[in-house]
């Protein structure tokens, strides 16, 4: 989840009867979609002993200092291990995975019932998922072909707020509401939801 550490665990398993020895060179960088790299958040080395047929757990962590403030809009970062087998010509292994960092800060309740030309009121709420202040908040809610924007106060370490925003619906039929959050630390953090419009 975006703003938290990040912990991965690689695991190799020695499948033959031999005992082998395995260096491994891990790295992190965050990407954009098209996999362009962005900057590199981790390099690491290690070496393992396998004994025939065992396998082990490499643990990896990536705090949140570490990729903050190179992540992009994608939130996306690439982990590469190349696994390279020691007194063997050239038997090496690449392992990649792409990592996409959730949000989970916005949330939108809608009351029971929503009725043609009746005013409405929606609950948003929008959180910070960082371990530091952020502000500059901005709350961009787009509904009927227009968008409203609201300012809004600064955001704790870890603090969840909401606000009530009200409208009236003109037509029946779906509705569909889209959220986007922006601070100083990061932007576009998007919600959305389709309202169910009834006739009166």
């Amino acid at each position: 989840v975006f703003g938290k550490d990040i912990n991965l665990i690689l695991v190799l398993s020695n499948l033959s009867s031999d005992r082998k020895s395995v260096r491994v060179d891990m790295s992190a960088s965050t990407i954009l979609y098209t996999r362009r790299a962005v900057a590199e958040i981790l390099k690491a080395a290690t070496s393992v002993e396998l004994g025939p047929k065992q396998g082990k757990h490499i643990r990896v962590k990536i705090p949140y200092t570490h990729y903050g403030k190179y992540l992009t809009t994608d939130k996306r970062i690439q982990v590469t291990a190349l696994c390279e087998v020691m007194r063997t010509r050239g038997l090496k292994l690449l392992v990649e995975k792409t990592i996409i960092l959730e949000d989970t800060n916005i949330i939108i309740k809608l009351p029971r019932r929503v009725v043609v030309n009746k005013a409405v009121s929606l609950e948003i709420s929008y959180a910070n998922p960082l371990p530091e202040p952020v502000s500059r908040c901005v709350l961009l809610v787009t509904l009927m072909n227009q968008q409203v924007k609201i300012n809004l106060a600064r955001l704790a370490p870890r603090e969840r707020s909401k606000i009530y925003f009200e409208f009236t619906p003109r037509r029946a039929g779906p509705l569909q509401l889209q959220v986007d959050f922006s601070c100083d630390k990061f932007s576009h953090v998007k919600g959305f939801v389709t309202i169910a419009v009834a006739p009166a």
